[in-house]
């Protein structure tokens, strides 16, 4: 008995018997840089809500697209919010 080997640069390349294919994501961009904001201010509640979860996590720019200046803002800005009691820390 015989077996047959695999064709294993098939499956490298992700073209097997699955199928799929035709699902291409939507590039994200950040918000800010599109809008020419140039910093984000701690009193501006509704874009701030906009970044924070459900669990009242606030949300890594890898899901938001936001760049790394103003995620590092954002999240100053959240965090200011918090401690002045103008966002609340978990939501219910």
């Amino acid at each position: 008995m015989a077996f047959q080997q695999r064709d294993r640069d098939r499956d490298r390349d992700g073209d097997d018997r699955r199928g799929g294919g035709g699902f291409s994501r939507r590039r994200k961009f950040c918000r800010f840089k599109a809008e020419g904001v140039k910093e984000i201010d701690y009193k501006d509640l509704k874009t701030l809500q906009a970044f924070i979860g459900e669990t009242g996590k606030i949300v890594p720019s890898r899901i938001t697209g936001t760049s790394t200046l103003y995620q590092r803002q954002l999240a100053t800005a959240i965090k200011r919010a918090r401690f002045l009691a103008l966002l609340p820390y978990v939501v219910r």
